[in-house]
């Protein structure tokens, strides 16, 4: 036996032998199970010096090997006094970030795969899988049929060859929103540097002031800048004022400027402001339309007559109330969506799929895909060349991609859609209680209206007693919140709040009711 199989025999080329590999396997199963049922008694948030990680840690990898018992040991010893437990049911932070067990066993068999689909010929599998479970979720959460795959996958994949409109949509998993965002700016450049409209000016972005700071860094990415980005006020309800929004639009065209995306917000982080969609999607197209008028330019190439602001791409975020759409009840929320080029929300924050699983459709898959091709020699192939498949490489920024559709499909399966509605409204109960609770201490002030599950309070006495508050509740380990400064009032003025963003998988009634009086004793 030569020294490689002798290497190979004892596991030395892959890490471990496969018998090795299962029992260690079931080890970290059995791990994560327990950390899972126990996580509940677990501090949210921990309670460490910044660096103690880092300065525990060796300088220097190993010269050798080390046995994976020793590295498992240190999981235990080093990594998990510095974790801040997401899953806790008393983890109300921020948004929620969801897993479940067959959303991690998708995740565990991806990662076992191995497998790099930037193209259908790399794995027809993912590709295919991908764009069935995405019309799933589409449908499930009641987007219009223009924004899916054709039933029949040839029609589907030839869908990148096709003007926008029926059967020119479709759907594809990012990892995150900020990602959706940036995908959608740059087709969103494409479009109107392909049809020339409103000449050589500046390329301008619009969102509300409450937009994601998301928004912002595409634009920086996207050479776009800082200042090519238009925060637009919102009315009481901060919701993006339409009226604003076009004033704007005509006055950087009548500037020279190019206005080339219009970010609407479906559920704002700070408070969950709800954008409305249609209004904003009518009022960029008829500014855009002054933009064809002053250049004489006619339609915009791709820009059918449903499909956005008439050349400005119109995309609508929905990072976290998205997921609530999969029930009927709350699809309020979609309003309008038929008027946007393309819509995306998070299912890794609320429908029981672990981080990171960012679905992304659109109307205008010949512009998305346009707009992120280049085929060197190396990617090239006779499927794709006859443009039989959809190549998801020319969906994205990044070439490489993994899987991610294997959890989706899992949880969707394991669930079904009538277990995805009674997650969401369990939450949504729960986020009434709460507001109920904060509405019955003089004390407290709700100062912006509940979207679903998230609700805003703050306390009467000022900013400086909101934020006590929020520190002591942090610091006591048992709940974790996070704030932040909006607009209230009929002045408007900026005002701390504390968010409770109530969604983790095991969160119950108990929990809610534990965190309300973990906020009312830091009041006291």
């Amino acid at each position: 036996m030569t020294s490689g199989e002798e290497r190979e025999a004892a596991g030395g080329l892959h890490g471990m032998s496969a018998e090795e590999f299962r029992r260690a396997g079931h080890g970290l199963i059995d791990w994560i199970a327990e950390y899972l049922e126990g996580v509940e008694g677990r501090r949210v948030m921990p309670e460490v010096r910044p660096g103690s990680l880092y300065d525990a840690l060796p300088g220097e990898a190993p010269e050798r090997g080390e046995a994976w018992e020793s590295i498992a040991r240190d999981v235990d010893a080093l990594i998990m006094p510095s974790v801040t437990h997401w899953q806790s049911p008393d983890f109300h932070g921020f948004f929620p970030c969801n897993n479940s067990y067959p959303s991690v066993l998708g995740e565990l068999l991806s990662a076992g795969l191995g497998i790099n689909g930037f193209l259908w010929q790399c794995s027809p599998a993912i590709t295919e899988l991908e764009m069935r479970v995405m019309n799933w979720l589409g449908k499930a959460v009641g987007l219009p049929g223009e924004f899916l795959f054709a039933e029949r996958h040839a029609e589907a994949a030839a869908c990148v060859t096709r003007e926008a409109g029926a059967g020119g949509g479709g759907g594809v998993i990012h990892g995150t929103a900020s990602e959706a965002v940036l995908t959608a700016m740059v087709a969103a450049r494409h479009r109107v540097e392909r049809g020339g409209a409103g000449g050589e000016g500046a390329l301008t972005v619009y969102a509300s002031s409450q937009a994601h700071s998301s928004v912002t860094k595409a634009a920086m990415v996207a050479g776009v800048g800082r200042e090519g980005v238009r925060l637009i006020g919102v009315d009481g309800s901060l919701a993006m004022r339409a009226d604003e929004l076009e004033r704007t639009m005509r006055a950087d065209i009548a500037a020279g400027r190019r206005p080339m995306l219009v970010c609407a917000t479906v559920g704002t982080t700070s408070t969950g402001a709800v954008d409305p969609v249609g209004a904003v999607a009518r009022a960029a197209r008829r500014a855009a339309a002054s933009a064809r008028e002053i250049s004489g330019a006619g339609a915009v190439p791709g820009a059918g007559a449903g499909a956005g602001a008439g050349g400005v791409w119109v995309h609508v975020d929905a990072a976290f109330a998205g997921a609530a759409c999969v029930c009927p009840e709350h699809r309020w929320l979609l309003e309008g969506v038929e008027e946007a080029d393309s819509f995306n929300f998070n299912p890794h924050k609320w429908l029981l799929t672990n981080f990171d699983c960012s679905a992304f459709w659109t109307r205008d898959a010949r512009a998305l895909s346009e707009s992120l091709s280049i085929n060197p020699e190396y990617l090239r192939n006779k499927a794709s060349e006859a443009r039989e498949v959809v190549d998801y490489r020319d969906w994205q920024v990044p070439l490489g991609r993994r899987f991610r559709a294997l959890k989706l499909w899992f949880v969707m399966r394991r669930f079904g859609l009538e277990g995805l509605r009674a997650h969401v409204r369990e939450h949504v109960r729960l986020g009434e209680l709460f507001e109920g609770l904060a509405r019955g201490d003089e004390r407290f002030e709700v100062p912006t209206p509940r979207l679903l599950s998230l609700v805003c309070v703050r306390l009467r006495a000022g900013d400086e007693a909101t934020a006590r508050v929020l520190e002591r509740a942090n610091a006591s380990g048992r709940g974790l919140f996070t704030g932040s400064v909006v607009p209230i009032g009929a002045g408007g003025e900026n005002r701390r709040v504390i968010r409770v963003a109530i969604g983790a998988t095991r969160t119950r009634e108990r929990h809610v009711r534990a965190a309300w009086e973990l906020l009312s004793k830091a009041a006291e």
